[in-house]
């Protein structure tokens, strides 16, 4: 008989006195602050085919490989000017890729040796030189909530 008493005051406890602290607010309620990615084209060779934007959070198939890409969006070609606008992306570190596929065969064409056949371009429109521009020249902040970028064609 002598437990049962400190064992009903433990089982009381947790009622006078809550275990966890009050002010916490849960991880799946936290606001993260977004913005909106505007990309300006220049230079556009012609107004055939669809423009392929490609928007990346890291080096992971960066620029060539949409698919794993943070947010994509395709536009039809049709003038020399075309702008895309990501909506509603959380504040960080971003590049942004730029396929002008003419023939709008949904991939980028490259002659016998892997030299583009098609228009190009990344964030930051680094100098070309051997092979394709890196993640790290074309990274960005996005950290207001609106950010204009603008890109020129490649084209070889």
């Amino acid at each position: 008989m002598k437990t049962a008493l400190p064992l009903a005051l433990l089982l009381l406890l947790p009622a006078t006195k809550p275990l966890v602290a009050e002010n916490v607010v849960p991880a799946s309620s936290a606001i993260y602050q977004t913005g909106s990615i505007t990309v300006h084209i220049k230079g556009l060779k012609n107004p055939d085919g669809m423009l392929g934007f490609a928007l990346y959070t890291t080096k992971r198939g960066f620029p060539d490989k949409p698919d794993c890409a943070f947010a994509t969006k395709v536009c039809k070609n049709g003038s020399s000017s075309i702008d895309a606008t990501f909506e509603n992306i959380p504040y960080g570190s971003y590049a942004v890729s730029v396929l002008h596929d003419e023939n709008s065969n949904g991939r980028m064409d490259k002659n016998f040796i892997g030299i583009p056949n098609e228009g190009f371009g990344v964030s930051n429109n680094p100098k070309i030189r051997r092979g394709p521009p890196s993640f790290s020249e074309a990274l960005f902040s996005l950290d207001t909530s609106k950010l204009e970028l603008s890109i020129s064609m490649n084209y070889f």
